[in-house]
């Protein structure tokens, strides 16, 4: 509570409530009410001067909090009045119009973060968003995989499903080289937990895009294929409006590739590569495993 107090001093006010929100398994996020306002206070996660540079860049081409104030491992942020997506998926409440037609703005909204480029596809490394040139993706696929299955904890992979993936991995990468050279910003995180959304009319309107510590300069595909990649629950005709959105959103100058779904999943080996690393007991890495037992027994 007194980091509390430190944070509302410096942004002119009092504490006047502060609530837990759900967040992410790497930070803390907290809903602070100062009186006048409330905004939300994250602690812990990754570089947030680096976050606060892409969150900056990304207003530009979709709704994200303003960035109120940075600290060492601590970022204060706008509080933006929406319902987040995953709870909207989960109601029960959506027929198959009405779910394709969210999917439709949600899928809009992702394409549209790859307006942002850069001058060459990497991670950032401080609040200039300065990239660190890397070895291209699909060189990087098969030897990033083999070094995260040595660091998955026993019981969640079998020796024979690890080494698999690997294979399975080194098999796909070649599809990545016709993104490689793709310099756009990628969210890195794009599920349902991480977008805000409401009513609009007769529509759905995004509100704000959430956490973008994952975030680097690649190929937008990835983004598409995060969101797909857990779907099996969620209603049915949201992730048909959400491909179709996601094509129409397309930024003019990024033709849409016509495997850019397969290019996508192959991209999304380098994250459920890293998610199965987690420590034991973390729900989304068991789900990880789950997809990546189904990967390898239809190899």
């Amino acid at each position: 509570m007194r980091e509390l107090r430190g944070i509302a001093a410096e942004l002119g006010g009092a504490v006047v409530s502060s609530t837990v929100l759900a967040g992410g398994f790497s930070h803390e996020t907290r809903l602070v009410d100062l009186g006048e306002r409330q905004v939300v206070v994250r602690a812990g996660g990754g570089d947030p001067v680096i976050e606060a540079g892409v969150m900056a860049a990304a207003r530009a081409v979709v709704p994200v909090p303003g960035v109120l104030l940075v600290r060492p491992e601590v970022m204060v942020i706008e509080y933006v009045a929406g319902t987040v997506l995953s709870r909207v998926l989960d109601d029960g409440g959506l027929n198959r119009s009405d779910a394709g037609a969210l999917g439709a703005e949600v899928g809009r909204v992702v394409a549209g973060i790859s307006g942002v480029t850069f001058e060459r596809p990497g991670f950032f490394v401080d609040g200039s968003l300065a990239v660190k040139a890397e070895a291209p993706w699909s060189q990087q696929l098969g030897p990033v995989a083999e070094e995260c299955m040595r660091k998955v904890p026993d019981g969640r992979l079998d020796a024979a499903d690890r080494a698999a993936w690997v294979r399975l991995c080194a098999a796909g990468a070649p599809v990545l080289a016709g993104v490689d050279g793709h310099a756009r910003l990628v969210h890195a995180d794009v599920n349902p937990k991480n977008l805000l959304v409401s009513r609009a009319g007769s529509g759905w309107r995004v509100d704000a895009v959430l956490d973008w510590e994952f975030s680097y300069s690649g190929c937008a595909y990835g983004d598409a294929a995060n969101m797909a990649r857990f779907g099996d629950g969620y209603p049915d005709g949201f992730l048909d409006g959400f491909a179709a959105g996601f094509a129409e959103g397309q930024p003019a100058d990024l033709p849409l590739a016509e495997d850019w779904g397969r290019i996508g999943r192959v991209l999304d080996m380098f994250a459920l590569s890293d998610l199965v690393t987690r420590p034991s007991g973390h729900v989304v890495a068991d789900q990880a495993a789950d997809r990546i037992r189904a990967a390898v027994t239809r190899e």
